[in-house]
């Protein structure tokens, strides 16, 4: 393969594939795994995503009447925390790049008596105004986007002056607890996804594209470099996920 074949291929879990073809990919994982991708979280995470959301959403300062952008928000549940904090007179908007996730999410709004402003979107383009958001939030997404330093410059450019970027994401752990927590990615979880979402192939990727992830420093070095004023980052539990503050001045 030639330099230059080489320059237009990413990363697909442990896999390369060219760039304009990854967001596909992404899509129909995320299509497979949309009817039950709430209850695997529970199962796999043993409840503890919900902790790591209620702490990012704690940490974004979320206030009444505010303006915030779920990225990649998917079946809806951060954004349904959101709307606990911003009351009737804020706004959320929910975006994802996969549409049956996004309708989900929407469903779930309503159902709550909410009116939310949705957006099938890549969040390399994000059909927002600049400077419009108090607080833009991507959980969970982040390292299924095939340029994350576009993706970020983007968050930076719909974020208001005075806000903040959040980002939830996966990371690299303890040295101790890495053999463990391998264990449990490339074998027990792939088995428990095949019992009860009768396919483990797509989160054999889940857990491949968090390998590929930019760790804690080198993540916070990127937003750095699109232009955040500051960036601060701390991990929850010893490391297995991590949170990425950008701050725009």
């Amino acid at each position: 393969m030639t330099d230059k074949e080489q320059k237009h291929l990413t990363d697909f879990g442990f896999k390369k594939v060219p760039e304009e073809e990854k967001a596909e990919h992404v899509k129909e994982v995320f299509n497979e795994v949309a009817p039950r991708y709430d209850l695997m979280n529970d199962i796999l995470s043993f409840g503890l995503h919900r902790m790591w959301k209620h702490a990012a959403i704690h940490k974004a300062d979320i206030k009444e009447s505010m303006k915030v952008l779920d990225i990649a928000g998917g079946t809806g549940d951060i954004s349904l925390l959101i709307e606990k904090k911003i009351g009737p007179s804020g706004e959320v908007w929910l975006t994802d790049i996969n549409l049956e996730m996004l309708k989900i999410g929407e469903r779930r709004l309503r159902e709550a008596g909410h009116v939310p402003y949705v957006a099938e979107c890549d969040a390399e383009a994000l059909p927002c105004p600049s400077n419009y958001f108090d607080v833009v939030i991507v959980s969970y997404g982040l390292r299924n986007m095939t340029h994350k330093d576009r993706a970020l410059a983007e968050m930076l450019r719909v974020c208001k002056p005075g806000g903040k970027v959040i980002v939830l994401e996966f990371s690299k752990p303890a040295a101790w607890m890495k053999p463990f927590y391998d264990f449990y990615s490339f074998h027990v979880m792939p088995f428990l996804a095949s019992k009860i979402a009768g396919n483990a192939e797509n989160y054999r990727y889940l857990a491949e594209s968090i390998r590929m992830h930019p760790d804690q420093q080198t993540l916070a070095k990127i937003m750095s470099s699109v232009g955040f004023s500051k960036v601060e980052w701390e991990n929850f539990t010893f490391g297995i996920t991590a949170l990425h503050i950008g701050y725009k001045n």
